[in-house]
């Protein structure tokens, strides 16, 4: 069975709650919205990427809890490959609650860390990950290094996203084909913004490819000796920005898949991650592939299915266990 991509990660639980603001210490705050739905930088991008018609699958670990199970569950409802993710017995899956706020467009996370552990290097199939036109990893743990290196001797390109400034992940740089960081990733490295030269730095520790995604500023990158600046969407309804480049890496790579260079990829990503910013939580409002090319052909979304999805997610985590316990 041969896979577009596979993404090696443990997947997260994301509760994620939309409020006007957080309320002051002893005060009081009205949720607007909140929806369940399952969360992780890979396990995201995956998503993003099985949705728009990428074939997919993950390697990781879950807890051996209705989290856990939702996680999984969520995967198969995007035809995601889970034939290796496995349940840690006994253990816990990571939490997030996930609070967007409407007065401020910034989002914040409290997390509670899973008891599950990390996959070990002898757990995962090598020949399994040969299997992959491309390999997708976050924080470069023992275990993605070990697929990282497999990878490069079969030729297989790994993409890593670097959301947040990680020692393990600057150690491994010259593992990962292309690199693709966030603005937390990008000041944790500069205290500037010439990002071309910046981008050249990372580049010469072994990427080909270099990208930064900037929020509001849009996205900057280097192609092998093409440096391009791609501004972010306008006229948008902007609701939640949690898993913005996480769904931006899924989008990217399925750009990559079609034989498209960086800097179309990345506008591509960029116009898929607007779309899923205008609903709440990471994974809700991606789109298809159609309502993306109408999107960027006319700046209208067409909400039919996303709304669809939206509604299933709101209830989806109390469906699950409702259904588990029969």
């Amino acid at each position: 069975m041969g896979l577009d991509i596979i993404g090696i990660e443990n997947p997260v639980m994301d509760f994620n709650t939309l409020m006007e603001k957080m309320p002051e210490r002893g005060g009081f705050a009205q949720l607007k919205d909140y929806s369940w739905q399952g969360g992780g930088n890979v396990g995201s991008a995956l998503v993003a990427a099985a949705r728009l018609g990428a074939k997919c699958g993950i390697v990781g670990l879950v807890g051996e809890d209705y989290f856990g199970q939702f996680c999984i569950d969520d995967f198969k409802r995007h035809d995601i490959d889970t034939s290796h993710l496995l349940k840690d017995g006994g253990a816990a899956t990571s939490f997030c609650i996930c609070v967007a706020e409407t007065a401020t467009m910034e989002r914040s996370f409290i997390a509670k860390g899973g008891t599950r552990r990390q996959p070990t290097p002898k757990e995962i199939d090598r020949d399994y990950i040969a299997t992959a036109k491309y390999i997708h990893l976050g924080p470069m743990g023992e275990a993605s290094v070990q697929a990282a290196k497999w990878a490069r001797e079969k030729g297989i390109p790994v993409v890593d996203d670097a959301g947040y400034f990680e020692q393990t992940t600057e150690a491994n740089t010259g593992l990962i084909d292309y690199f693709v960081g966030s603005r937390h990733y990008y000041n944790g490295l500069f205290k500037d913004e010439n990002y071309e030269k910046n981008c050249k730095t990372v580049q010469k520790r072994g990427p080909k490819t270099v990208v930064f995604t900037l929020g509001a500023k849009g996205v900057v990158g280097l192609d092998g000796d093409k440096y391009f600046e791609i501004p972010a969407f306008k006229n948008i309804n902007v609701v939640d920005t949690t898993g913005a480049g996480d769904v931006f890496h899924g989008a990217f790579i399925f750009g990559l898949l079609q034989g498209w260079d960086a800097e179309k990829s990345s506008k591509f990503a960029s116009a898929v991650s607007a779309i899923k910013c205008t609903r709440l939580g990471g994974r809700a409002s991606i789109p298809d592939y159609k309502t993306v090319q109408t999107f960027i052909k006319t700046g209208k979304i067409d909400y039919t299915d996303i709304d669809k999805r939206v509604a299933y997610y709101r209830d989806g985590m109390i469906n699950s266990v409702l259904a588990n316990c029969k």
